[in-house]
């Protein structure tokens, strides 16, 4: 009766990761999109008058903030689960299951790992587009301020206004960069969640099977090839896009 209840244990904890983990994952894919409208409608406003109420990009800030703490705290749920399932690794009556449990146990914490590095990524790209936004704001703001004052069109204030339209090009195209990028990652993280559980029904068989093992292994090698060719492509797309948009 003990090993039935400390069997239910380890698969309630499991219930309760992977329930943390899915709701992570919806989380994150908001948290992506929620960027992307960000710059999308500063784009948009940058178009209109400076009277222009900030309603919209004031709600976003609050939104971003909420979202911020939701999954921080999901994050924290996890890592508490997580360590609850290594505590029960080391009871006493599991040596036998220990390797399974192990392995259950590393893939969990794979996760969590991945979703820690996408929150605080995605964190960091949004703070950098708020403080760039904020940045032409202001020096659009001193651009009008200097023609008010003036009142003519002198040669300085030509050049001024069209480095200025010159910067206002070269930020759309790099919105449009972290766009295709985020949209991009979404996808990845999409597809990575299916990955995960073909991998572990393979990994399974895997363990059971030495001659499917070289097989994966395989394919394994050759998926990090593709993987290393295709950041090598985004990487050089990306270069390019960075010296045409400066240049």
């Amino acid at each position: 009766m003990a090993g039935i209840g400390s069997s239910n244990y380890w698969e309630d904890l499991r219930k309760q990761a992977r329930q943390l983990e899915n709701e992570l994952d919806l989380k994150l894919v908001s948290f992506s999109k929620l960027c992307t409208s960000y710059s999308s409608s500063r784009d948009g406003r940058r178009d209109t008058s400076d009277t222009t109420p900030l309603l919209n990009n004031s709600t976003q800030d609050r939104m971003f903030d909420t979202m911020s703490v939701e999954i921080e705290q999901l994050l924290a749920k996890l890592t508490a689960v997580n360590d609850k399932m290594a505590e029960y690794t080391n009871t006493p009556g599991t040596a036998s299951l220990n390797a399974a449990l192990m392995h259950t146990l590393q893939r969990h914490r794979d996760i969590l790992q991945d979703y820690t590095h996408e929150f605080h990524k995605t964190k960091g790209n949004f703070l950098a587009i708020r403080e760039r936004e904020d940045l032409l704001g202001s020096v659009r703001k001193d651009i009008e301020t200097y023609k008010s004052g003036s009142g003519v069109n002198n040669r300085r204030t030509e050049l001024f206004l069209k480095e200025h339209e010159h910067l206002r090009n070269s930020d759309r195209l790099m919105n449009d960069t972290i766009s295709i990028a985020m949209a991009t990652k979404e996808n990845m993280t999409s597809q990575r969640g299916m990955l995960k559980s073909i991998q572990s029904r393979v990994n399974t068989l895997a363990n059971r099977f030495p001659t499917i093992n070289n097989l994966i292994q395989r394919i394994n090698l050759r998926k990090r090839r593709d993987s290393l060719i295709l950041g090598t492509v985004i990487g050089v797309c990306t270069i390019l896009l960075l010296l045409y948009a400066f240049h």
